[in-house]
């Protein structure tokens, strides 16, 4: 014969069974009964809980729930399941307490990962890592905790850590479509990119209606030059996400790979007609924009994107990674201490197109054109560059603008157009350089540009050379900051990178530079700092900057700007 719990328990199997079944209607008038009869039972609230939510009662499974937690304040299944409540209704908050209540009572593998993931939609990372860690390291097989622990080191670059990451989370579920995704992103930001295209295919095979592997299977094919097969797969996302924004942005990507500019510009903007506070849209538009010789459209949406992102509410508007002990900190401290009344968390200063010229004509021109034409390598150095107005207008942006966001290993801060560094004035210098030195920039439009500002004394930028044909480096910090005049410039090599490296041995393969510098033996040319010097050459000559040594206060910081026109090509460069 049955005890009085045992047949509840069987009501309670039974009443479960039902759900499972989707007899919900029925699952739910037993539980009712169950609860009306054994009011003391935890379980009974809590299975009628979880079936009136299935039926869509959310308001009286969150009573049913609270009810449960008052009267079983040690039942670590209600504080869990209260905790996915919250979290699926958005109350993140609220389910970090419940889960961090759940896990107290009883360390569980399922609450710790429900728990990671809250603390990461809340932007928790380094909580949400100690979260999953440990529902790894009750149940080590747990697929799930192993992808979303990836996630969180992809989101800080630790790709190695990430790739393992989610390669045991195949390990263990080989049928995981979003591990293999994500497996192919971090391949792809390795630069391993025909891994990363078998990644995203299987991602793909595995679930062929995941639209956003097919988005990242497009822009890695994007990446290898297979554009017309990208246009294709963003073709294929687009359908299964017509609303999305993204995948029109990868369409207009593909298009712009291919050289068709009119209709990427239209996909980037059905991006932002989807989304008109899509900012990466704003970028990539900008770019375009850009590349078409329309400045004055891109920098004002450069500017907007930075406002966006970075201005008030902006989630970006406080970098992460960025300790109170960092050279950025530092630097931000005492930009802030400088602009006095004027201080603001972002800031981007006026700084409009001015009435006469920007680019002052040198009298050599002729012998500038001539030296570009003969010289090898390919370099020229051109002095008193920029009129006055426009080195003071532009130093003065750069003092005044809180545009630094991009913080380097060796200390020396960057300032990129989508984060502000775009005001009209630039624009006009880009164009009249083109007017100014039409035998080196000819049709070469615009495609980067930025600005670096450094530590007194720190290391500069190591060797790398630029994607690009021509790069314009100048200088705007005056003469009087520098303590040794023989240096703080730029050192160049009259030997210019190999036409098969990728971008990433371009700038980041110090040892391979080192190797082929010196296998090629390779010269350096010192070109020693002055304010307003531009150092005009070949985009593909590895250079760096040289030694700095100078005064302290945030005014000597040492600033250069450099702009990139055109696009590498493969054609022969003098040695």
């Amino acid at each position: 014969m049955q005890s009085g719990r045992e047949a509840v328990q069987e009501q309670l199997q039974q009443a479960f069974h039902l759900q499972r079944a989707g007899r919900l209607a029925e699952a739910e008038d037993l539980c009712q009964r169950i609860v009306s009869v054994r009011p003391d039972l935890a379980e009974a609230k809590v299975r009628y809980a979880l079936i009136l939510l299935a039926r869509g009662k959310q308001q009286d499974a969150e009573t049913w729930l609270r009810r449960a937690s008052t009267e079983h304040p040690q039942d670590p299944a209600t504080a869990y399941h209260l905790g996915n409540l919250f979290s699926m209704r958005g109350n993140l908050e609220e389910a970090v307490r419940a889960y961090r209540q759940a896990v107290t009572l009883q360390a569980n593998h399922a609450a710790y990962n429900n728990l990671g993931n809250a603390l990461f939609m809340l932007g928790r990372m380094q909580e949400a890592e100690d979260a999953y860690l440990k529902a790894l390291a009750i149940n080590p097989g747990l697929a799930p905790a192993h992808n979303n622990v990836g996630l969180i080191w992809l989101r800080g670059n630790l790709l190695d850590k990430a790739r393992s990451a989610f390669e045991r989370a195949l390990q263990h579920a080989p049928g995981y479509a979003e591990a293999q995704n994500n497996l192919g992103i971090t391949l792809q930001k390795m630069e391993r990119i025909d891994e990363a295209l078998a990644a995203f295919r299987r991602a793909i095979a595995l679930a062929p209606n995941f639209a956003n592997a097919l988005l990242n299977l497009s822009t890695c094919l994007c990446d290898k030059g297979e554009a017309r097969e990208a246009e294709k797969t963003a073709l294929a996302a687009l359908r299964l996400a017509p609303t999305l924004p993204d995948m029109h942005a990868a369409l207009g990507n593909a298009l712009r790979a291919q050289g068709r500019l009119a209709e990427a510009e239209s996909s980037y903007r059905q991006a932002l007609q989807r989304k008109p506070d899509f900012a990466e849209g704003l970028r990539l538009l900008a770019m375009l924009l850009s590349e078409q010789g329309r400045l004055e459209e891109a920098f004002a949406l450069f500017q907007d994107h930075a406002r966006l992102v970075y201005g008030s509410g902006g989630k970006e508007s406080i970098p992460e990674n960025s300790p109170q002990n960092s050279p950025k900190a530092g630097h931000d401290r005492e930009q802030q201490t400088w602009l006095g009344d004027r201080a603001t968390p972002f800031l981007i200063a006026e700084a409009g197109r001015l009435d006469g010229p920007t680019v002052q004509s040198p009298a050599q021109l002729a012998g500038i054109a001539e030296a570009w034409r003969t010289s090898a390598p390919q370099l020229v150095v051109v002095d008193d560059f920029l009129t006055p107005e426009a080195l003071a207008a532009l130093r003065r942006f750069c003092l005044e603008s809180t545009i630094w966001q991009k913080a380097y290993d060796g200390g020396y801060l960057g300032a990129f157009p989508e984060h502000g560094f775009a005001p009209p004035l630039l624009a006009q210098i880009a164009e009249d350089l083109r007017r100014a030195y039409p035998m080196i920039l000819a049709d070469h439009p615009l495609l980067h540009f930025w600005a670096f500002k450094y530590d007194s004394r720190l290391r500069g930028i190591a060797k790398h050379a630029d994607f690009a044909a021509v790069n314009v480096n100048f200088w705007i910090t005056p003469d009087e900051a520098n303590l040794d005049p023989d240096h703080g410039g730029l050192v160049v090599w009259d030997v210019a990178a190999p036409i098969d490296w990728n971008f990433s041995r371009y700038n980041a393969g110090d040892k391979d530079i080192r190797d082929f510098l010196e296998r090629e033996k390779a010269r350096s040319i010192t070109v020693p700092y002055r304010s307003n010097r531009a150092v005009i050459f070949d985009s593909d000559l590895f250079h760096e900057t040289d030694t700095i040594h100078f005064k302290d206060g945030y005014e000597n910081r040492r600033i250069n700007v450099t702009l990139l026109f055109g696009r590498r090509t493969a054609a022969a460069k003098p040695a």
